[in-house]
């Protein structure tokens, strides 16, 4: 066990690592996360099922493929304006659909 502590005590950097925060972060910011990550994967899945890429949907949406490679990893704050360029770009309902309402009326 001493060899393994050695180990890793030679191989620790003097910077603090940033997991701490990413958590707190996460934490604080778990609520508008979620729905982030829900609109990401029902996302994910319409453009599957329609073989769209990202750089297809960026098209449709005005935007460049890194901003899309963003809103798809489910971690951005989208706003209602993104959301909605989305929706219409893939032609679903995204907001309805992530909070579990059905607003097709």
């Amino acid at each position: 066990m001493t060899k393994a502590i050695d180990l890793v005590r030679k191989n620790q950097t003097d910077t603090p690592g940033r997991w701490k925060a990413s958590a707190e972060w996460r934490l604080k910011n778990r609520k508008w996360l979620r729905y982030s990550q829900e609109i990401a994967l029902r996302a994910l899945d319409k453009m599957e099922a329609s073989g769209l890429t990202q750089k297809a949907l960026a098209e449709k949406m005005g935007c460049s493929q890194q901003y899309v490679s963003l809103l798809l990893k489910g971690s951005e704050n989208m706003t209602l304006e993104t959301i909605s360029k989305l929706e219409t770009a893939l032609e679903i309902d995204l907001i309805g659909q992530a909070l579990g309402h059905d607003c097709a009326h």
